[in-house]
């Protein structure tokens, strides 16, 4: 497994909603920050779910658990868009192509999913079979 400097993932970053295109190289590269920065939200949020599970939909305490809930999300979300990569729904993330996406969703340990654009996230094709049967630009490593 590659080592990532500093120097390596700040070049990366671009503003939020700036999305770039990736090969499947430069996304397996980048994917350990995206995972390192997922599961730390994830464990965030994580207490704060627990709480709003517990509590009733009239109570006074659930103003304040939701937004910590959507302040956690919405960093993520910047954070992950900085990277210029596209946020599909909640720790579901894509790499754009050119040709659709390359999709993760945490706590997946690699990337092993294709979507194509107009394609549900309930679709997504095992990327080993997308390589083969297309042979794309951006699997060339």
């Amino acid at each position: 497994m590659q080592t990532h400097s500093l120097a390596n993932v700040v070049a990366l970053i671009s503003h939020p909603g700036e999305s770039r295109i990736f090969s499947l190289s430069e996304a397996r590269e980048l994917l350990p920050v995206i995972r390192k920065l997922t599961a730390a939200a994830s464990r965030e949020l994580d207490p704060c779910q627990l709480m709003m599970r517990r509590l009733l939909d009239c109570d006074p305490r659930l103003a304040p658990l939701e937004l910590e809930f959507e302040t956690i999300i919405r960093k993520w979300v910047e954070r992950i868009q900085r990277l210029g990569v596209t946020v599909s729904g909640l720790w579901q993330i894509g790499f754009d192509t050119g040709e659709g996406y390359l999709c993760w969703r945490y706590p997946e340990l690699r990337l092993a999913y294709f979507r194509g654009y107009d394609e549900s996230l309930d679709s997504r094709r095992r990327l080993s079979e997308v390589i083969q049967e297309y042979q794309p630009d951006w699997a060339v490593c």
